[in-house]
């Protein structure tokens, strides 16, 4: 397969995403979801010589897509260590950070990487191809327990139970090794009507799993809540309610939790004031041209 930035990933809500950001020239900002690069191509085209732009991707297939730019530092890591690369360039403090939290369309099209049910492929679904645990792993090592658990909080399938005691019952006569013996085991759980969606929420689970997303994403929001100057823009494209809950919960409460803290007086603290309380999506225009767009959700906060 030939990668390339245009095949990598099409950036959504490119424009609304990047004006947001409200980029002064000479600021220092983040994507720390870099990809087919087209996101931090258009914050590149608004800063001036002195303004600087870190990007991370812990895809090694990203660096295929990397600038060429005096201003444009790439970091090859999770972004949930934002705050350590940061202190390691010597960036006390700054002015944006944008999130396209969706998965690369490369990575869905990836006959390989086990994304997608649409391929028969080995259960893998690392983001980082150097890291250990892969969603074969879970499947077939994991109690039953915990796989109900997994499904549950992180798919959102109410047959969580039924699906991880019919996994177990199934491994324990052979391994189960791909997307299709995982749709194999699985198939008479996933409603006819619902089949579709439902093994995209069970696939959804286990990618999770696999790369940590959700600790992932509370620590990067963290890191960027102590990293953002007074009057910085976070803006943060979501694709389920599970990660819009926690952009939603800090952005509102400066938490993941969503808790509210009041001052003395009984004022709300938050270190954040609200850009756009309603979330913006994707134009009907986007949506057509870009499918994958239809379920992103743009929430965009300032530093007080």
């Amino acid at each position: 397969m030939i990668i390339t930035a245009e095949t990598y990933h099409v950036p959504v809500l490119l424009k609304e995403s990047i004006d947001s950001l409200n980029i002064k020239p000479d600021g220092i900002y983040v994507d720390v979801t870099f990809g087919g690069g087209g996101h931090s191509r258009e914050i590149l085209s608004r800063l001036s010589p002195e303004g600087h732009l870190y990007s991370f991707d812990q895809d090694a297939d990203a660096e295929k897509n990397i600038v060429d730019d005096k201003r444009f530092t790439f970091v090859r890591s999770n972004f949930r260590y934002l705050k350590n690369w940061m202190r390691y360039y010597g960036v006390e403090q700054i002015d944006g950070l944008l999130a396209d939290l969706g998965v690369s369309s490369h990575h869905f099209d990836d006959e390989t990487r086990g994304f997608s049910f649409r391929f028969d492929a080995p259960l893998d679904m690392r983001m980082n191809k150097r890291a250990t645990l892969t969603a074969a792993d879970i499947v077939n090592d994991y109690t039953e327990e915990q796989l109900a658990d997994i499904f549950y909080l992180y798919g959102e399938l109410k047959s969580a139970r039924k699906i991880a005691a019919t996994l177990v019952k199934a491994r324990a006569g052979k391994r189960i090794v791909t997307t299709q013996d995982l749709l194999d085991v699985t198939a008479k759980l996933l409603g006819r009507e619902r089949e579709k969606k439902d093994a995209a929420k069970l696939f959804q689970a286990l990618r999770i799993e696999v790369n940590h997303e959700m600790e992932a994403l509370k620590e990067m929001l963290n890191g960027a809540t102590e990293l953002l100057g007074v009057g910085g823009r976070l803006s943060v494209i979501t694709y389920h309610s599970l990660e819009d809950r926690i952009v939603k919960n800090v952005m509102r409460a400066g938490n993941a939790e969503g808790k509210m803290k009041q001052d003395f007086f009984g004022r709300t603290e938050s270190p954040f004031s609200l850009v756009n309380n309603k979330v913006i999506v994707p134009s009907d225009d986007e949506q057509e041209r870009n499918p994958r767009s239809r379920s992103a959700k743009l929430r965009i906060a300032e530093k007080k």
